[in-house]
């Protein structure tokens, strides 16, 4: 759904992806600065405390990505789930998730704001084809743990746009935006704080 967002003299159309980029923004300079912290392509164990993140993330939002109601507006919802792989890098370099499988992240309550959380785990996704060169220095690859960091068959960029289409199209009222970009505010902040607890 569009947004029409007042300024002085002119009126801007704003779709929903565009309100949460920019709402968003000192968020996503944050979480890039955490997981940089990890230097996570320094070392192995750097790759492991920045895949250590990226799982109790993807865990979190696991559930999203075959929720029925979340499905009828984006239609190809459940395949883009990472879980799956990112449980697989897991085991490739024998992390131990069980130490991982402790208290979730924040609840995500209502629709609007699962949508804000999707909107940052699918983002994530953008960022991950210069993640993936730079793990191929320690030897992780698509087929071995860097999976979660590969490309879908579409393309980052088409699955990118296939989405954000789809999340756009949503007919949300105003108050259902503002719940939406809490969420994505919300996400951002757990992964950062994930970041900044380095566990194991």
């Amino acid at each position: 759904m569009n947004t029409i967002i007042e300024a002085p003299g002119m009126a801007t159309i704003l779709p929903l992806s565009k309100r949460l980029k920019q709402a968003t923004h000192a968020h996503h300079e944050r979480v890039d600065q955490g997981i940089m912290a990890l230097q996570p392509f320094a070392s192995r164990e750097g790759y492991m405390a920045f895949l250590k993140v990226q799982y109790r993330f993807q865990r979190h939002t696991a559930s999203l990505y075959h929720d029925p109601a979340l499905a009828e507006w984006i239609t190809d919802l459940p395949e883009r789930c990472r879980f799956p792989a990112i449980k697989q890098d897991c085991e490739d370099l024998g992390v131990d998730t069980e130490a991982l499988d402790g208290p979730q992240g924040p609840e995500i309550a209502t629709l609007p704001e699962a949508l804000g959380w999707l909107y940052v785990n699918e983002g994530s996704n953008l960022g991950a084809a210069f993640l993936l060169k730079y793990a191929a220095a320690l030897e992780l690859t698509r087929e071995f743990g860097a999976r979660h960091l590969a490309p879908s068959d579409s393309g980052r960029g088409a699955h990118w746009r296939q989405f954000t289409a789809q999340l756009d199209a949503i007919e949300l009222t105003e108050e259902q935006q503002r719940i939406a970009i809490k969420g994505a505010q919300d996400a951002f902040a757990h992964v950062e704080a994930l970041a900044a607890t380095r566990m194991g």
